[in-house]
C-alpha cells in the first residue's frame, strides 16, 4: 500500500514538473512541438504579424497617441481605477468579476489583460481628456428621464413608402377611424406593427424624432394624424390613450439618476473621442513604417514613429500574439504538418501546382473567360478585395495546404465504372415524386401510418402531413417534398422511395431518432439518358469529391497521429484577471 502511495506520488510529481516544463517552455523561444520539430516564438510572431499586424499596429499608434496626450497634460490613470471600473461595470450587468471577464473571454475572445489594457484604459483615460466636454447638464438629464418615465403616448402607426397610397388609406382612416386596425394589416409596410393591427411601442418626448413625439401629443384618444414623411416613408398614427407619467420608488431612484447620467456620459464621451482622436490624428506626426519596403530598409526594427516616439516591430509582434497567438500557432501547426508530410511522401508543391489550384478555384467560383479558360486575374482581385488579406497571404493559408493535401492523396484516387453509374443516376436519373410525414417517436407514426393505410389517397395523407409532421417544409405544404434521387446519402429513405409504385405507401422508415412515412406520386423522366454525353463532366465532378473526402480524411489522420506539444496553449489555458495596465 505504502509502495503505491510512493507510486502515485512520484507519477503526480513528474505530471506536475513536465507541466511546468510546458508553462516555461512558452515563455521561452520554443512555443511548440511537432513529431519533434519545434516552432519558435520568432516563427509565431513573424507569422501573426504578417496577419494581423496593421491592424494592431493602428491600434497600438491610437493608444501611444493618447498615453502621449495624457502624459503632456498631466493625467494618470491607476491600476486601482482601472480595477473599479471594471468592478462597476460587473455590477451594472448583476455579475461577480471573475464571471465577467470570464463571459467576455468566452462570448467574445476577449482576454482580461485585452479588456484592461485595450478597452477599460483607453476609455478611462478618454473621459479625463474630454471631462471638461462630457459634463451632464440638468436639461440632459431631465429630458433624458422624461424620454424613460415622462407621459407616453400609445399609438397605432401605418407606414407606407408610395406617398400616394399613404394618402389614399389616410383618407379612409378619416372617414371611418375604427377601421385603423384592420387598414394597419392591410396596407401597412411595417410588418412588426402591422401583425398587430399598427401597434408601436408608446412615444414618450425626447426619444426620436420630434415631429413624430409633437404629432403623437397633438392627439386626443381615437384621432387620427396627419401624413408625414419619415426619411423615405410615409407616416400616419391613431392615439389609443394618453400614459400617465411613471414615478420611480425612492428607493430606486439614486440608481437610476446614475444609470441616466452614466448614458449621456458615454453618448457624449463617444462623440467628443471621436473629434479628440481626430484632432490628436491631425496634429500629430505617425509615420508607418510596417509594410512599406523602402521604409523598413531605413528603419530596421521600427514599426511605426509617433511625434518622434518608435513603436518598434516587436512590440507589435508581441501584441499580435497576445490577441491572436493560439489562432495563428494552430495554423502554423498545419503547415509544419503538411510540410512533414510531404517530405515523407517526397512531394513538392511546385508553382504550377499553385497556378492550377488558383484557376480550378476561379472555374468552380464562375470565373471563366469567353475561351472557357480561367480568368484567375478577375478572380484574385475577387478574393483580394474581400478584406485586408494579401496574394501572398492567400495562396499560403488557402491555396498551399489544399494543393499539399492534393498531393498526399491524389495517387490513390479512382472513379470506377460503378462511381459512374451511381453518379449517373444520382444527378441525371428518375427522381421520385412523394409525399412524406417526419414524426419523432414511433407510436405516433404507427398511428399516422395506419390512419394513412385506411384512407389511401393524397388529400388525406396531405392533411396528416399538416397535422403531425415536425419538419416545416412537409407539413407547411400537405406533405409535398423536393423529389428524392438516388445514391444522394439517404440510403434507407431512397431504398423506400424506388421500391414504390404511384399510389402506395411505404413502410415506417426509420433514420435518426425519426419516423418518416412516404406517399408515393410518381417518378420523374431523366434529365439525360445517355450517359457518354456527360461522362467527362460526371468523371471531373466525382474525381473532385473524392478527393475532397479523401483530403479531410488524411488532414484528421495527420492531426490524430502527430504528437504535438502546445506549449503556448498550456500556458495561456488559465484564465488570469488583470489588476493593471500594461507597462507604458
Amino acid at each position: 500500500m505504502r509502495q503505491s502511495l510512493v507510486l502515485v506520488a512520484a507519477v503526480a510529481a513528474i505530471s506536475i514538473g513536465f507541466l511546468q516544463m510546458r508553462v516555461n517552455a512558452a515563455e521561452s523561444s520554443v512555443v511548440a512541438v511537432v513529431n519533434a520539430d519545434p516552432i519558435s516564438r520568432d516563427a509565431l510572431g513573424k507569422a501573426a504579424l504578417q496577419r494581423y499586424g496593421s491592424d494592431v499596429l493602428d491600434n497600438l499608434i491610437n493608444r501611444h497617441l493618447i498615453l502621449q496626450e495624457c502624459k503632456r497634460r498631466g493625467i494618470t490613470v491607476t491600476s486601482e481605477e482601472v480595477r473599479g471600473e471594471i468592478i462597476r461595470v460587473a455590477k451594472k450587468f448583476g455579475l461577480a468579476v471573475d464571471a465577467y471577464l470570464q463571459l467576455l473571454q468566452e462570448e467574445r475572445n476577449i482576454t482580461p489583460d485585452q479588456y484592461s489594457n485595450e478597452i477599460i484604459w483607453p476609455m478611462l483615460a478618454l473621459r479625463r481628456l474630454v471631462a471638461d466636454r462630457v459634463e451632464v447638464s440638468q436639461e440632459e438629464f431631465n429630458r433624458a428621464f422624461l424620454s424613460q418615465f415622462g407621459e407616453a403616448v400609445k399609438c397605432r402607426m401605418i407606414m407606407i413608402g408610395d406617398q400616394t397610397k399613404a394618402n389614399q388609406v389616410h383618407a379612409q382612416a378619416m372617414a371611418d377611424p375604427k377601421s385603423f386596425v384592420r387598414l394597419a394589416k392591410e396596407h401597412s409596410e411595417d410588418e412588426t406593427s402591422a401583425s398587430v393591427g399598427g401597434l408601436i411601442p408608446p412615444i414618450r418626448r425626447y426619444m426620436g424624432d420630434s415631429r413624430l413625439e409633437e404629432t403623437a401629443f397633438s392627439l386626443a384618444d381615437g384621432d387620427v394624424s396627419p401624413v408625414i414623411q419619415i426619411g423615405d416613408q410615409w407616416i400616419f398614427l391613431q392615439a389609443v390613450r394618453r400614459m400617465p407619467a411613471s414615478h420611480p420608488s425612492p428607493q430606486a431612484l439614486p440608481a437610476i439618476n446614475e444609470q441616466i447620467k452614466d448614458r449621456i456620459r458615454d453618448e457624449k464621451m463617444k462623440d467628443a473621442a471621436a473629434e479628440l482622436f481626430t484632432q490628436l490624428q491631425k496634429q500629430a506626426n505617425v509615420v508607418t513604417i510596417l509594410g512599406n519596403a523602402e521604409a523598413e530598409k531605413s528603419h530596421p526594427g521600427v514599426a511605426a514613429v509617433i511625434n518622434g516616439q518608435q513603436i518598434s516591430i516587436g512590440t507589435v509582434a508581441a501584441e499580435c500574439i497576445k490577441r491572436h497567438g493560439e489562432a495563428v500557432l494552430e495554423g502554423e501547426i498545419n503547415r509544419k504538418l503538411l510540410h512533414q508530410a510531404l517530405r515523407q511522401a517526397n512531394k513538392t508543391v511546385t508553382q504550377a501546382d499553385i497556378d492550377a489550384e488558383i484557376a480550378r478555384a476561379a472555374i468552380s467560383y464562375g470565373y471563366v473567360r469567353s475561351n472557357g479558360q480561367a480568368d484567375t486575374d478577375a478572380w484574385m482581385e475577387a478574393v483580394l478585395s474581400q478584406g485586408d488579406v494579401s496574394r501572398e497571404l492567400y495562396i499560403e493559408d488557402s491555396v498551399w495546404p489544399s494543393v499539399a493535401l492534393k498531393l498526399l492523396v491524389e495517387d490513390g484516387i479512382t472513379v470506377s465504372q460503378k462511381d459512374l453509374e451511381q453518379g449517373f443516376a444520382s444527378a441525371f436519373g428518375p427522381r421520385a415524386e412523394v409525399l412524406a410525414v417526419v414524426l419523432s417517436d414511433q407510436r405516433t407514426a404507427q398511428k399516422v401510418w395506419e390512419l394513412a393505410r385506411d384512407n389511401p389517397t393524397d388529400a388525406f395523407f396531405g392533411q396528416l402531413a399538416e397535422q403531425y409532421s415536425i419538419e416545416p417544409t412537409s407539413s407547411s405544404n400537405f406533405g409535398k417534398v423536393p423529389p428524392i434521387r438516388q445514391f444522394g446519402g439517404q440510403a434507407s429513405i431512397e431504398k423506400e422511395a424506388f421500391s414504390m409504385k404511384p399510389g402506395e405507401l411505404s413502410g415506417i422508415i426509420a433514420t435518426g431518432d425519426k419516423y418518416i412515412i412516404l406517399r408515393c406520386q410518381g417518378f420523374t423522366e431523366p434529365v439525360v439518358d445517355d450517359m457518354s454525353v456527360v461522362r467527362d463532366e460526371l468523371e471531373r465532378d466525382l474525381r473532385e469529391k473524392k478527393l475532397n473526402i479523401a483530403m479531410g480524411l488524411k488532414f484528421d489522420q495527420l492531426k490524430e497521429t502527430a504528437e504535438i506539444d502546445n506549449f503556448f496553449t498550456v500556458a495561456n489555458s488559465a484564465a488570469r484577471v488583470a489588476t493593471r495596465p500594461a507597462a507604458r
